[in-house]
């Protein structure tokens, strides 16, 4: 009882740190994910800055479930919504029409936009008690090795606002990246 207790205080502690404007770390499937509030667009900017990622390249939003992203994101016709939706939750990462008003650095200035439904029990926790979906990029330096405990994210990224501890789950690549429209695997 009080490991869940504590994983609580600490999944509130990083939620904290989201809405103060903060840059986190935390685990998900694979790797530990960098992220921030998708509507902060200083903490969007301070996120490429720590990880020194181009502005054009976008980011991935994950979310605790699929209603988490409609705010960022256009209707899906049904055969699309059908296939994305058999995939999740997992790490699987879609390619899906974006809004057009979301902020460009989410999109990297594209009509699409990368999203998620983890299946990452703290990483969904994090989603469900900040209310929202997070930016999920890998906790890297851009063109590093993904890193994989929190140790290893201190190390490489010492400016963070908030590291969210805990194991990463089993897979051993980040997630799979794939064009909702086409169904081609780009990652």
């Amino acid at each position: 009882m009080q490991k869940k207790s504590f994983t609580g205080f600490r999944v509130r502690q990083a939620v904290k740190a989201l809405q103060a404007g903060g840059v986190i770390a935390y685990p998900t499937e694979a790797v530990y994910g960098l992220g921030c509030d998708p509507d902060d667009e200083i903490a969007l900017l301070e996120l490429l800055q720590i990880k020194q990622r181009p502005f054009d390249k976008g980011l991935i939003l994950i979310s605790a479930d699929f209603n988490q992203l409609q705010d960022y994101i256009l209707p899906l016709p049904a055969a699309m919504l059908q296939q994305v939706m058999s995939s999740w939750p997992g790490p699987n990462t879609w390619l899906v029409p974006a809004r057009p008003d979301i902020n460009p650095l989410l999109s990297g200035g594209r009509d699409t936009l990368a999203v998620r439904v983890t299946d990452h029990p703290l990483a969904a926790s994090l989603c469900r008690a900040f209310g929202k979906p997070l930016v999920s990029t890998s906790a890297n330096l851009t063109g590093r090795e993904p890193v994989k405990t929190g140790y290893q994210v201190r190390w490489q990224l010492p400016k963070l606002d908030y590291i969210l501890a805990g194991p990463c789950g089993g897979q051993l690549r980040p997630s799979t990246i794939r064009d909702a429209k086409t169904g081609a695997v780009l990652r």
